[in-house]
């Protein structure tokens, strides 16, 4: 292969969310770090499309690691999400019964969350849990509070933990599609479709539900993932106070079942479905699966207006057959760690899973120097919509480009447009600027301000409008000449 780029690493992250949290948690050290993301730029596959729940630990069997890092991550998630200034909510979260056949099942979740150390648990009467959440039900029969539980925003998360990882030293390689991964007695090569290629001594498979193929490539087939899709409605802010907790349904093999929940941003979500695909690539939402979430988030919260719906989307996550998480150095390939098969609680527990996979890494010989110039902390994105009017006022008169408002529905001026544009990891088309700032993600979806965020990106990169894409790629906005 010819090689158009040769770069030379020590711990190489193929990446997500994990990923992304992994590289944060590896910046404390002395090391070389490179992250390599096949789009053009972070969270743009899983990692942006969930749930955002962080879910409390009362679900997971006693003993795996799903129990062990979900019940560790809740905290971490917490203090990382202060430490990097990413919208969360701590809402609590409901699992409710209908009968007593499912009540049977909430005791069960109960002894098994007890199990877990989650040790504020409650069980509720249908009445009870009505008193706390008057749309709920009258069908409902009983309940499980888990206070500890909360939303966050995910692709944000993915977004801080990677700034913070660059502003700590690490590199992010951006349209980097692994084809290949050579290993001799030095390390890996892995090398991408565009014929760059990085070296490294470890290489960490965060992959997503292209784990298994990442294994394999470097000569390790050991596991084969499920890819299973989730569809999911969002609702405009008008519903956003429909309830106050995340409201799940009894969970079933497949997953915790359809929910529906305030966001993070004081949006309604419902969903998702759980249905086995051919691909992680497989996000069409299909109008079965949108019918099958309405029907159920209306048995659970009847009054939700899914009028108010003001876009819909599939994320696809991965599962393996045993259930549980994948994270171990890999038996067939020295220094190829594994960190697959991260589906529910992945979110909750990225914190919790960096950890303990830095901790893999020291024992298979990565040195763990202390880096004295880290620095965990984010400066938090200026966002006008949270400002008063007086703040807003004086802002303005020092900044002249936060006093022109570009999204209208989310009240998102110039100024923080160009300063995601600007900031570690640059958003380099509308999609990026868009999960940067929420210009676009209103009740227009962009329809107005988004000719305005692609002049802004033209500006900033000095490129014509015509070559800004929506997401990289061949994604162009316009055709032809503006």
């Amino acid at each position: 292969m010819q090689n158009k780029n040769w770069y030379e690493y020590q711990p190489q992250i193929i990446a997500g969310v994990i990923g992304g949290m992994l590289a944060r948690t590896l910046s404390r050290y002395r090391l070389s770090v490179c992250l390599v993301e096949k789009a053009s730029d972070v969270a743009n596959g899983a990692s942006k499309a969930n749930s955002g729940i962080i879910h409390g630990g009362y679900d997971p069997l006693p003993h795996t690691l799903k129990a062990k890092l979900n019940s560790a991550g809740v905290p971490l998630l917490y203090k990382a999400a202060d430490e990097l200034h990413v919208p969360y909510r701590r809402t609590g979260s409901l699992v409710c019964a209908f009968g007593a056949e499912e009540e049977k099942t909430l005791a069960a979740l109960f002894a098994r969350g007890k199990e877990n150390g989650i040790d504020d648990l409650r069980l509720l009467s249908g009445d009870e849990a009505r008193a706390m959440e008057p749309a709920l039900s009258a069908e409902v029969t009983g309940a499980l509070l888990v206070p500890s539980a909360g939303v966050i925003c995910p692709y944000m998360l993915t977004i801080a933990a990677v700034g913070n990882a660059m502003d700590n030293g690490v590199t992010l390689l951006r349209d980097f599609a692994v084809c290949g991964i050579d290993r001799d007695n030095d390390g890996f090569a892995v090398h991408a479709e565009s014929g760059d290629t990085v070296r490294g001594r470890f290489v960490a498979n965060c992959a997503g539900g292209f784990a298994d193929k990442i294994s394999a490539m470097a000569g390790d087939t050991s596991f084969t993932l499920i890819p299973r899709a989730g569809e999911y409605m969002l609702l405009d802010k008008a519903e956003g106070a429909r309830v106050s907790h995340t409201i799940f349904r009894v969970p079933s093999a497949a997953g915790k079942g359809i929910l529906v929940t305030p966001t993070a941003d004081g949006n309604l979500l419902v969903g998702p479905t759980a249905d086995t695909v051919e691909t992680p690539e497989s996000t069409e939402t299909t109008a079965a699966g949108l019918e099958k979430v309405a029907i159920s988030a209306k048995k659970s919260v009847p009054t939700v207006n899914l009028r108010q719906v003001i876009t819909s989307f599939t994320g696809v996550r991965a599962s393996e057959k045993d259930g549980d998480f994948i994270i171990k150095m890999s038996d067939a390939v020295a220094g190829l760690l594994q960190v697959a098969a991260i589906d529910s609680p992945g979110l909750t527990s990225s914190a919790a899973i960096a950890e303990y996979a830095v901790e893999l890494l020291g024992k298979a010989g990565l040195s763990l120097e202390n880096n004295p110039a880290y620095c965990g902390e984010r400066a938090d994105n200026f966002a006008f919509r949270r400002m008063s009017d007086e703040e807003k006022d004086a802002y303005i008169k020092e900044h002249p480009a936060y006093g022109r408002v570009i999204c209208r529905c989310e009240t998102v001026s110039e100024g923080e447009i160009r300063d995601a544009i600007r900031r570690n990891p640059k958003a380099v088309d509308t999609d990026g600027v868009k999960r940067r700032t929420r210009a676009g993600m209103g009740r227009c979806q962009g329809g107005f301000c988004l000719p305005y965020v692609q002049r802004l990106l033209a500006e900033e990169n000095g490129v014509p409008c015509e070559s800004v894409t929506k997401k990289g790629g061949e994604s162009y906005l316009v055709v032809g000449k503006l």
